[in-house]
């Protein structure tokens, strides 16, 4: 007899999961394959939504416009779209300056896009736009005061916590949130993040607030982390049930936390980008549904007052 039955299993393709050789902080970060192929290929494998980072969507908008986009990805049966990311919301000077610009690009193609939720980044070590590094007051000021310019589009933002950044952990991250209290703020739980932040499972359902979990991805990894922190995020991930995460305990407890939406699937490896975008596609959706399967027969979890 399983445990739980989840029924919720679209899946969405994070940005560089399907967008072959590309991978963040190059210096272009657009995908070198055509979004005729990429679309094609998600739609043939399955997947239910897709994400574009600001480069990659820039690209494809200017090349076809934002309107023959929407009408792509509508032909392709795909009916989430998420984007990303917006960095230095907290900065001044240049760097806030090209965060601004990013963020206008981004509200305006949500509006033709449906795009409702928005990734933004917490301030990551090795990128610091701020000596010393940005306060705490001042970035949740300025993640409140993003959020609200959010709101007043019809939109929300995420923000994801990671080990290498002023956010480390997904408790840091609830707590934030909490303190912030702005409906139009939340969390991107990813459980590369989480597990390499040193947070359990069931610590983090704990620490959850989860009407501020906006994004949920999943990810596996080697037991150990291999180079820096950022090398092994980027180069390194696995396909769900490849590595040691246990990405199936993850989901588990997010279901049993509550969690009742889609999922996207964030897999940023040198393996995967050396495949075609169709074979690389398929092998991680047909690897992360064999990780629900196997999550109908985790142990339930305790879920406390968060939930």
């Amino acid at each position: 007899m399983t445990v739980r039955r989840i029924e919720n299993r679209d899946l969405l393709s994070t940005v560089w999961t399907w967008s072959g050789d590309a991978a963040p902080a190059r210096e272009d970060e657009s995908s070198p394959v055509d979004i005729h192929t990429r679309l094609a290929a998600v739609q043939a494998a399955g997947w239910k939504g897709v994400g574009f980072v600001h480069a990659d969507l820039m690209k494809i908008v200017n090349s076809v416009g934002i309107s023959t986009l929407k009408s792509l990805i509508d032909d392709h049966g795909i009916e989430t779209v998420e984007l990303e990311f917006i960095s230095d919301w907290w900065a001044d000077g240049a760097p806030r300056k090209a965060s601004d610009a990013v963020r206008k690009d981004l509200f305006a193609a949500a509006a033709v896009l449906g795009t409702k939720t928005i990734k933004v980044g917490a301030e990551l070590d090795d990128f610091r736009s701020v000596p010393g590094g940005v306060a705490r007051e001042r970035f949740m000021e300025s993640l409140d005061a993003l959020a609200s310019d959010a709101g007043r589009h019809g939109l929300r933002v995420a923000m994801e916590p990671m080990p290498m950044a002023n956010v480390r952990t997904i408790e840091d991250g609830s707590q934030m949130m909490r303190e912030i209290g702005n409906p139009h703020a939340g969390l991107v739980v990813d459980a590369w993040h989480v597990a390499r932040g040193g947070t359990s499972y069931q610590d983090m359902v704990d620490a959850l607030p989860m009407e501020h979990v906006f994004i949920v991805e999943l990810d596996d990894a080697d037991e150990q982390v291999v180079g820096t922190l950022w090398e092994d995020t980027i180069d390194r991930r696995r396909i769900p049930g490849d590595g040691a995460l246990d990405t199936s305990a993850f989901i588990a407890a997010m279901h049993d936390a509550g969690w009742r939406g889609h999922w996207g699937v964030e897999i940023i490896s040198e393996q995967l980008r050396r495949l075609p975008v169709a074979e690389g596609v398929r092998e991680v959706f047909t690897k992360t549904v064999a990780a629900f399967d196997a999550a109908e027969d985790v142990p339930a979890f305790r879920i406390s007052n968060n939930a």
